[in-house]
């Protein structure tokens, strides 16, 4: 019986790593800017002053 719980344990870590996969995306879903906001410029000074 030693490769059913092998099985067994197989499908629980199947099972785990998609619903990890499920949580990733639903985070990464609620952190999403929108396209509009990724578009438009906006101008950074620190950004320039640290080029100088």
């Amino acid at each position: 019986m030693q490769g059913e719980s092998a099985n067994k344990g197989e499908q629980l870590e199947a099972a785990e790593r998609e619903a990890a996969k499920q949580r990733l995306l639903a985070q990464a879903e609620a952190e999403r800017v929108p396209v509009d906001d990724t578009t438009r410029a906006v101008p950074d000074r620190r950004w320039r002053r640290d080029q100088r």
